[in-house]
């Protein structure tokens, strides 16, 4: 079957509080300053904010669900997201009573995206959760939160999971709930994708690579009758580094995604990242598109203090490229 993607191409932003600690103490985030980088953001033009999620990390890193409720009360045009939501490590429950809250804090401005992790095995550990069953797991949770969203009494009888008759109000602000896009790249990600999500996300990933997983997320659709009434998402979270030169850009992405990885990125980013000039950035940008990207979310990496310049000279210099193919 083919999938149903939207026409239009859309651009956001990952960040939002995450960074090192500086040698003068621990940092601390300040309301000004989510103020000011949502502000950048949305007065920059880009569509939608994205944050990451892990409970353990080498660096700072905040809670994804509380980081996107303050930084909806600031911006009443963008778009928000999670890439990707650890749902494993979580009691699926609770996580669709948040979900449904933050659906309607952010007036229906929500996508959820999931993911399994794993690279990090100790947070498993420390949430008791066995890191061999987290696909499971995630499987399961879907069904729960669906079924939860329904603003009807649920049942279910599942392996992890079983309730019997758990009414929750409100139902999310949009119609089913929030769309789901799900992360992964292995055969048994792509499938569960196919089989029960609204869209898919990928990052590490060449354009090439996106394209196959694209076709291999169809015919699982395909197999399992899939309807999508609401039309199927497509985002890539793309590392980049705005600079002068493809060097300077490859230079400071590294330092910063091995730091941010605990290894060594360099050849991971020649393969992966956007880098360079924002004309040479645009052009990462058109290849994915071409591959079947319709959500562009884009990690600017590299020294923290330039993060804002880097987010400032893409709208200015590599937006206005794009203009086409958003506007369609």
């Amino acid at each position: 079957m083919a999938l149903p993607l939207d026409d239009r191409l859309r651009i956001g932003v990952q960040t939002i509080h995450r960074r090192t600690e500086p040698a003068t103490g621990p940092w601390l985030p300040t309301i000004d300053e989510m103020r000011t980088l949502v502000g950048l953001i949305d007065r920059c033009g880009y569509d939608s904010l994205w944050v990451g999620d892990h409970i353990s990390f080498p660096l700072a890193i905040l809670d994804p669900f509380l980081q996107l409720a303050q930084a909806a009360v600031v911006s009443p045009r963008l778009q928000f997201g999670t890439a990707v939501y650890l749902l494993p490590l979580r009691h699926p429950t609770p996580v669709a009573k948040q979900v449904s809250t933050l659906d309607h804090l952010t007036e229906g401005r929500f996508i959820f995206g999931v993911g399994v992790g794993g690279e990090f095995p100790r947070e498993y550990e420390a949430c008791g959760v066995p890191i061999n069953e987290r696909g499971a797991r995630l499987s399961e949770s879907l069904a729960v939160l669906r079924k939860l969203w329904s603003g009807k009494p649920a049942s279910h009888d599942g392996r992890f999971f079983p309730f019997k008759d758990v009414p929750m109000q409100p139902p999310p602000r949009q119609a089913g709930g929030p769309p789901i896009w799900c992360g992964g790249r292995s055969d048994a990600a792509l499938r569960r994708v196919g089989r029960l999500t609204d869209g898919w996300m990928s990052y590490v990933v060449t354009p090439d690579m996106f394209r196959q997983g694209l076709d291999r997320i169809a015919a699982a659709a395909g197999e399992a009758g899939r309807v999508f009434e609401r039309g199927f998402g497509t985002a890539h979270l793309l590392f980049t580094c705005v600079a002068d030169t493809y060097d300077k850009a490859l230079d400071a992405a590294t330092v910063s995604l091995s730091q941010r990885y605990a290894m060594d990125f360099r050849k991971a980013a020649q393969r992966y990242c956007a880098l360079g000039p924002p004309q040479q950035v645009v052009e990462s940008i058109l290849r994915f598109h071409e591959a079947g990207v319709r959500h562009v979310i884009l990690d600017f990496v590299g020294p923290y203090e330039e993060r804002d310049r880097q987010i400032e000279r893409f709208a200015s210099e590599g937006l206005p490229l794009l203009a086409a193919l958003r506007k369609q």
